[in-house]
Protein backbone atom coordinates (compact mmCIF):
# COMPACT_ATOMS: atom_id res chain seq x y z
CA UNK A 1 0.00 0.00 0.00
CA UNK A 2 1.38 3.42 -0.92
CA UNK A 3 2.10 6.11 1.68
CA UNK A 4 -0.66 8.29 0.18
CA UNK A 5 -3.24 5.49 0.46
CA UNK A 6 -2.11 4.75 4.02
CA UNK A 7 -2.59 8.42 4.95
CA UNK A 8 -5.98 8.49 3.18
CA UNK A 9 -7.20 5.38 4.99
CA UNK A 10 -5.86 6.40 8.41
CA UNK A 11 -6.86 10.06 8.33
CA UNK A 12 -10.17 9.32 6.56
CA UNK A 13 -11.15 6.79 9.21
CA UNK A 14 -10.10 9.11 12.05
CA UNK A 15 -12.05 12.00 10.52
CA UNK A 16 -15.17 9.84 10.17
CA UNK A 17 -14.90 8.90 13.84
CA UNK A 18 -14.12 12.44 15.07
CA UNK A 19 -16.75 14.07 12.87
CA UNK A 20 -19.47 11.48 13.58
CA UNK A 21 -21.47 13.91 15.78
CA UNK A 22 -21.28 16.61 13.07
CA UNK A 23 -22.22 14.10 10.37
CA UNK A 24 -25.19 12.91 12.45
CA UNK A 25 -26.33 16.49 13.15
CA UNK A 26 -26.04 17.43 9.47
CA UNK A 27 -27.95 14.29 8.43
CA UNK A 28 -30.70 15.06 10.95
CA UNK A 29 -30.92 18.68 9.74
CA UNK A 30 -31.15 17.58 6.09
CA UNK A 31 -33.85 15.02 6.96
CA UNK A 32 -35.84 17.57 9.00
CA UNK A 33 -35.41 20.36 6.45
CA UNK A 34 -37.23 18.73 3.54
CA UNK A 35 -38.50 15.31 2.49
CA UNK A 36 -36.21 13.01 0.57
CA UNK A 37 -33.03 11.03 1.03
CA UNK A 38 -30.30 12.49 3.23
CA UNK A 39 -27.50 11.54 0.86
CA UNK A 40 -27.22 12.41 -2.79
CA UNK A 41 -25.49 9.85 -4.98
CA UNK A 42 -23.87 10.71 -8.29
CA UNK A 43 -21.79 8.69 -10.69
CA UNK A 44 -18.25 9.99 -11.16
CA UNK A 45 -15.11 8.89 -12.94
CA UNK A 46 -12.29 7.87 -10.66
CA UNK A 47 -8.75 6.59 -11.06
CA UNK A 48 -8.28 5.29 -14.59
CA UNK A 49 -11.80 6.34 -15.54
CA UNK A 50 -13.49 3.70 -13.37
CA UNK A 51 -17.01 4.77 -12.43
CA UNK A 52 -17.98 5.03 -8.77
CA UNK A 53 -20.81 6.53 -6.74
CA UNK A 54 -19.86 9.70 -4.88
CA UNK A 55 -21.81 10.68 -1.76
CA UNK A 56 -22.80 14.19 -0.65
CA UNK A 57 -25.48 15.54 1.65
CA UNK A 58 -28.61 16.54 -0.26
CA UNK A 59 -28.79 20.34 -0.36
CA UNK A 60 -31.77 20.93 -2.64
CA UNK A 61 -35.48 20.12 -2.72
CA UNK A 62 -37.41 20.26 -5.97
CA UNK A 63 -34.49 22.07 -7.57
CA UNK A 64 -34.24 24.84 -4.95
CA UNK A 65 -31.44 25.20 -2.42
CA UNK A 66 -32.75 24.51 1.08
CA UNK A 67 -31.78 26.68 4.08
CA UNK A 68 -29.83 23.76 5.54
CA UNK A 69 -28.31 23.14 2.11
CA UNK A 70 -27.17 26.76 1.90
CA UNK A 71 -25.30 26.43 5.21
CA UNK A 72 -23.78 23.08 4.25
CA UNK A 73 -22.61 24.40 0.89
CA UNK A 74 -21.24 27.65 2.29
CA UNK A 75 -18.73 25.73 4.39
CA UNK A 76 -18.29 22.67 2.12
CA UNK A 77 -19.94 20.45 4.72
CA UNK A 78 -22.05 18.77 2.02
CA UNK A 79 -18.83 17.02 0.94
CA UNK A 80 -18.15 15.29 4.29
CA UNK A 81 -19.89 12.03 3.24
CA UNK A 82 -17.12 11.70 0.63
CA UNK A 83 -14.94 10.51 3.51
CA UNK A 84 -16.77 7.21 2.95
CA UNK A 85 -15.46 7.25 -0.63
CA UNK A 86 -11.95 7.88 0.71
CA UNK A 87 -12.07 4.95 3.12
CA UNK A 88 -13.50 2.73 0.34
CA UNK A 89 -10.51 3.66 -1.86
CA UNK A 90 -12.54 5.40 -4.57
CA UNK A 91 -11.28 8.87 -3.67
CA UNK A 92 -8.32 10.44 -1.91
CA UNK A 93 -8.38 13.17 0.69
CA UNK A 94 -6.48 15.41 -1.74
CA UNK A 95 -6.76 15.43 -5.52
CA UNK A 96 -8.64 16.93 -8.44
CA UNK A 97 -12.42 17.14 -8.15
CA UNK A 98 -14.13 14.02 -9.53
CA UNK A 99 -15.46 14.31 -13.06
CA UNK A 100 -18.95 13.29 -14.05
CA UNK A 101 -18.93 9.76 -15.44
CA UNK A 102 -18.53 8.82 -18.14
CA UNK A 103 -15.77 11.41 -18.43
CA UNK A 104 -14.34 12.49 -21.74
CA UNK A 105 -11.09 10.78 -22.54
CA UNK A 106 -9.32 13.65 -24.25
CA UNK A 107 -6.92 16.30 -23.02
CA UNK A 108 -7.28 17.45 -19.46
CA UNK A 109 -9.97 14.89 -18.56
CA UNK A 110 -7.59 12.03 -19.33
CA UNK A 111 -4.78 13.61 -17.29
CA UNK A 112 -7.09 14.10 -14.28
CA UNK A 113 -7.92 10.39 -14.31
CA UNK A 114 -4.26 9.52 -13.60
CA UNK A 115 -4.86 10.04 -9.85
CA UNK A 116 -7.75 9.41 -7.48
CA UNK A 117 -10.14 12.35 -7.26
CA UNK A 118 -10.06 14.23 -3.97
CA UNK A 119 -12.38 15.71 -1.39
CA UNK A 120 -10.14 18.78 -1.26
CA UNK A 121 -7.37 20.11 -3.46
CA UNK A 122 -5.51 23.12 -4.76
CA UNK A 123 -8.77 24.42 -6.22
CA UNK A 124 -10.37 24.63 -2.77
CA UNK A 125 -7.48 26.24 -0.90
CA UNK A 126 -6.57 28.43 -3.87
CA UNK A 127 -9.85 30.20 -4.49
CA UNK A 128 -12.49 27.51 -4.24
CA UNK A 129 -15.55 27.58 -6.43
CA UNK A 130 -15.15 31.29 -7.18
CA UNK A 131 -12.42 30.45 -9.68
CA UNK A 132 -13.34 30.22 -13.35
CA UNK A 133 -13.38 26.63 -14.65
CA UNK A 134 -10.17 27.19 -16.60
CA UNK A 135 -8.23 28.21 -13.47
CA UNK A 136 -9.65 25.31 -11.46
CA UNK A 137 -8.60 23.00 -14.28
CA UNK A 138 -5.06 24.45 -14.25
CA UNK A 139 -4.78 23.90 -10.48
CA UNK A 140 -6.07 20.33 -10.82
CA UNK A 141 -3.64 19.59 -13.64
CA UNK A 142 -0.77 21.10 -11.65
CA UNK A 143 -1.67 18.78 -8.81
CA UNK A 144 -1.75 15.75 -11.12
CA UNK A 145 1.71 16.60 -12.46
CA UNK A 146 3.33 17.63 -9.16
CA UNK A 147 1.55 15.69 -6.40
CA UNK A 148 3.56 14.33 -3.54
CA UNK A 149 2.79 13.63 0.10
CA UNK A 150 4.19 16.98 1.30
CA UNK A 151 1.87 18.89 -1.03
CA UNK A 152 -1.06 16.77 0.19
CA UNK A 153 -0.24 17.58 3.81
CA UNK A 154 0.07 21.31 3.04
CA UNK A 155 -3.33 21.26 1.31
CA UNK A 156 -4.90 19.30 4.18
CA UNK A 157 -3.57 21.84 6.69
CA UNK A 158 -5.04 24.74 4.68
CA UNK A 159 -8.44 23.11 4.09
CA UNK A 160 -10.10 23.76 7.50
CA UNK A 161 -9.45 27.51 7.31
CA UNK A 162 -10.67 27.61 3.69
CA UNK A 163 -13.85 25.78 4.73
CA UNK A 164 -14.32 28.05 7.77
CA UNK A 165 -14.05 31.15 5.56
CA UNK A 166 -16.70 29.62 3.36
CA UNK A 167 -17.74 30.34 -0.16
CA UNK A 168 -18.11 33.96 -1.11
CA UNK A 169 -21.57 35.21 -1.95
CA UNK A 170 -20.31 37.73 -4.52
CA UNK A 171 -18.86 35.55 -7.26
CA UNK A 172 -17.81 38.62 -9.25
CA UNK A 173 -14.92 39.18 -6.86
CA UNK A 174 -11.94 37.09 -7.95
CA UNK A 175 -9.51 35.99 -5.23
CA UNK A 176 -5.78 36.33 -5.56
CA UNK A 177 -4.54 33.11 -7.22
CA UNK A 178 -2.43 30.77 -5.12
CA UNK A 179 1.20 30.40 -6.13
CA UNK A 180 1.69 26.78 -7.18
CA UNK A 181 5.14 26.85 -8.75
Amino acid sequence: MSAKRTVDLTVGTLLLIMLAPLLAAAAAAVAAGSPGPVLRRAERAGLGGRAFTVFTFRTTHEGALTPVGRLLRRHFLELLPQLLNVVRGEMSLVGPRPLAAPAGRGGTARARLAVRPGVTGLWQVGGRSELPWEEMDVLDLHYVEQHWLGLDLAILLRTPSAAARGRRRDLAVHPVPVRVA
